[in-house]
């Protein structure tokens, strides 16, 4: 029986990563002015996000090791844009902090950043936006939810799903 060919060109794993793909491109060939490397501002937009992290958490959430994020954090020390505190509850882990020098990288980060979303999201209504995020948003609970082991494939077979919808990601 001849293999059935699926419409990649509509599944939306493969689109969802290339549009990934491509606005990671478009912010680092942004971000290259203010010199960052995509992994420096990385940690940067997640400090932001979570300020005050620990470092073990930062690595956690970049889904890094922990000595690239030491090296990382060590060059953005020596910028003068973050900070690492000792943990009040727990001497051996380390707080990492935004400093008041990263403003401008920041703020030029987030301009960038808005501005890419508006070239990303041009043509569409702001009704089509809002529920493109949310479906995005309603995606990413539905994944988190069992940490997305629902319908994974072993030894080519499917648990709790079927193959055809194991085939849309």
């Amino acid at each position: 029986m001849p293999v059935q060919r699926e419409d990649l060109s509509r599944n939306f794993g493969f689109i969802l990563h290339d549009v990934a793909r491509l606005m990671r491109n478009t912010y680092d060939r942004r971000m290259k002015g203010l010199g960052l490397t995509r992994s420096q501002w990385w940690v940067l937009t997640h400090l932001y996000r979570n300020d005050g992290v620990t470092q073990s958490e930062l690595a956690d959430i970049l889904e890094i090791e922990k000595p690239t994020l030491g090296r990382l954090l060590d060059r953005l020390e020596a910028k003068g844009w973050v900070r690492r505190e000792e943990h009040a509850a727990d001497r051996r882990a380390k707080r990492v902090f935004l400093t008041e020098e990263v403003g401008p990288a920041m703020k030029a980060m987030r301009a960038a950043a808005a501005e890419m979303r508006r070239d990303a999201l041009a043509g569409l209504s702001e009704d089509d936006q809002q529920h493109f995020v949310d479906t995005l948003l309603q995606v990413k609970a539905n994944l988190s939810m069992g940490n997305g082991e629902n319908g994974s494939v072993r030894n080519g077979s499917v648990r709790n799903g079927e193959r055809s919808k194991v085939q849309q990601t």
